[in-house]
């Protein structure tokens, strides 16, 4: 060893043995980075080179029954940040307030706060952010999103609803069929380069969003602005609160229009008042008056208790009813002798109380539930109310009376609507319908509202006779400002007073009119309803029936796939295309009734004696199968069951 070597030795050990364990220290780190914690930092590494986004799925649109658009969707951007990872919050502040032209100090406030995340702006449009995708901002999150825009204003706003700043719906149909609109969200993962400029490259993985589905409605846009344009306008004129109305077709049960005044601008719902906002047709219910008065003809003439040549005093116009006076109007002098058609013709409540007076309580009641009142129609809205039709086991001494005047019982405007389809189509009680198809975002159906029987409320020939009463209401009697020349208008009028602290009021009512032509073969039914109007438009003739042919006039006069009296074939049918299968194929409207032919309501058989319920089993087309011995005590199916004809009944004994 050299003299040099020896005199270095310590610090060449030294400084050797620092580079082996250095050397050492540095693979035993590399081999904890890449193989103990190698998924841990690869993570890491992923989190700062890649960022996954959320793909907005496009919302379902809703047309009208003619494919005619009643949304669209806006795109616009969503700009929000985490503050504490703002580098330059002045920069940020000032690119903002170029963009929006609001002050710097509103986004500065935002951006100083403690909170982890906030929104700096919403419903930017694509324009205005083009300068801010091109920067590379440290902590500011741009996204793509989607705004509901509607883009006939007020039309159907009630019935459409609306959505808040998430595009999720919180009103109307855009609320209550929100799981098929919203569609799923996608996602996409994009890398970062080396100027923090965010961006996708093949390869990275991404789910694509599914598009919400399209709903198809039975409304007809223009039907529906006539509506509404008539309504406003007849509210106006009169001074009434408010304005209801609802147009069908009475042979599908498809709601055309339905609408209440004042409305509102659903592009603006938040200025607007949320009295506006409700579905009066469904959610409010009334004192319908003489409108009702054809549910206690029914129960008359369906139970042969009352005939058409029957006569009924009706007192001169004035009648002590126990404890209240009732009176006719119309006539100075009131009315002498009235049969039926002529109590419905001139709406006469004393010759309808004394008309129901012979067919009693439980006929009545059972009646007006057969029409539907006091139970909900099934429309597929939410919100809906049954109305209010209490027990005949509840009734007072002048419950009778007044129910068959149409006091006393609480409907809605789709209640009163639906009864009067049953007049109209012969006596099928439909269910109401407003959504015709779904549509999901391959074109596939996955949901159809087809017209459907809930049960039929009277005979053929007894509802026929009803017409002729209704269309005598509008040539002789109380409807006549509803006619339209040449187009067979049949319908009645309604007059309530209001129920306010405790009593009846004399200076409060409802003006409201049902009508439907032609009588013979009912192509349209219109309801119309105003709440309060001044006098004398408070009677149904001056104020809803004018409103009535007002709209009716128009419609025929824009619509020409609806025939006049004179021109329709009497076997022709309305017919509904619901393209299931894409062949176009249209299937008669007619079809559910016919079917329905086929069907029964099991009888009760209950407390009758064996022979006298298997005459009315027979009498029902239905068969028996007896069990035991004794009394009648049990059955299956149960009273009121809808069966086909033919069905074994099964009667227990015992």
């Amino acid at each position: 060893m050299t003299k040099t070597y020896l005199k270095y030795r310590s610090r060449i050990v030294f400084l050797s043995l620092f580079i082996l364990l250095s050397w050492a220290g540095l693979c035993i780190r590399l081999f904890q980075i890449q193989v103990l914690s190698g998924d841990h930092y690869q993570k890491v590494v992923i989190k700062q080179s890649q960022k996954k986004q959320s793909t907005p799925a496009v919302r379902g649109n809703i047309f009208d029954r003619n494919n005619r658009p009643l949304t669209r969707n806006i795109i616009h951007y969503t700009l929000s940040a985490n503050p504490a990872k703002v580098l330059d919050k002045k920069k940020l502040a000032s690119a903002l307030s170029e963009i929006t032209g609001y002050g710097r100090d509103k986004y500065l406030k935002k951006l100083n706060s403690n909170s982890k995340f906030v929104y700096l702006e919403r419903n930017i449009q694509g324009d205005k952010i083009n300068s801010l995708q091109t920067k590379a901002i440290q902590g500011l999150n741009i996204s793509r999103k989607y705004r509901r825009y509607y883009p006939h204003d007020e039309i159907a706003a009630q019935i459409l609803g609306y959505t808040n700043m998430d595009d999720d719906g919180i009103s109307g149909i855009e609320k209550d069929f929100n799981n098929y609109l919203k569609g799923e969200s996608g996602w996409i993962y994009k890398t970062k380069g080396w100027s923090g400029k965010v961006q996708h490259k093949n390869g990275m993985p991404f789910k694509r969003p599914i598009n919400g589905s399209n709903i198809k409605l039975t409304i007809d846009l223009e039907y529906q602005s006539i509506l509404e344009q008539e309504l406003l306008r007849r509210q106006i004129k009169t001074e009434a609160l408010s304005a209801t109305g609802i147009i069908m077709d009475p042979e599908t049960g498809a709601v055309l229009a339905m609408a209440s005044t004042p409305g509102f601008n659903n592009n603006r719902f938040s200025s607007s008042n949320p009295e506006y906002h409700r579905i009066k047709s469904i959610t409010d219910q009334f004192e319908p008056g003489s409108t009702y008065k054809i549910v206690s003809a029914v129960s008359g003439l369906n139970n042969n208790i009352i005939n058409l040549e029957n006569e009924f005093n009706c007192e001169n116009g004035t009648y002590q009813y126990y404890t209240i006076k009732i009176e006719d109007h119309g006539n100075e002098k009131g009315y002498g002798m009235l049969t039926l058609p002529q109590i419905i013709q001139h709406s006469s409540n004393i010759g309808i109380i004394k008309m129901i007076e012979r067919v009693g309580p439980k006929i009545l009641y059972t009646t007006s539930r057969d029409f539907g009142f006091g139970s909900r129609t099934g429309i597929s809205l939410n919100g809906e109310i049954p109305g209010k039709l209490s027990s005949f086991v509840d009734w007072s001494a002048i419950s009778l009376g007044q129910i068959a005047m149409g006091h006393e019982v609480g409907v809605t405007a789709i209640q009163l609507a639906t009864a009067y389809c049953a007049i109209a189509n012969g006596g099928y009680l439909l269910k109401p319908r407003i959504i015709k198809q779904i549509i999901d975002n391959n074109g596939e159906l996955v949901y159809e509202e087809k017209p459907t029987v809930i049960r039929k409320i009277s005979q053929t020939e007894k509802i026929k006779q009803i017409r002729q009463m209704l269309r005598g209401v509008i040539i002789y009697g109380t409807g006549k400002n509803a006619n339209i020349e040449g187009w067979d208008v049949a319908g009645k009028t309604g007059t309530a007073q209001k129920w306010i602290k405790g009593k009846y009021s004399n200076k409060h009512f409802v003006s409201n009119f049902v009508g439907f032509f032609p009588f013979e073969s009912p192509q349209l039914l219109g309801f119309i309803m105003l709440d309060e109007p001044r006098q004398p438009y408070h009677w149904g003739n001056e104020g809803a029936a004018v409103a009535f042919s007002s709209v009716m006039k128009r419609i025929i006069n824009m619509d020409d796939g609806i025939a006049p009296p004179s021109k329709k074939h009497q076997e022709s049918s309305a017919y509904v295309n619901y393209n299931t299968d894409g062949t176009g194929s249209y299937i008669s409207a007619r079809t559910t009734i016919n079917n329905f032919h086929n069907r029964i309501s099991v009888p009760e058989l209950r407390g009758l004696s064996i022979r006298k319920a298997l005459h009315t089993l027979e009498k029902h087309d239905l068969k028996f199968k007896l069990k035991g011995n004794g009394k009648i005590t049990w059955q299956n199916p149960s009273p009121g069951t809808i069966v086909q004809k033919g069905t074994v009944c099964t009667v227990g004994l015992q």
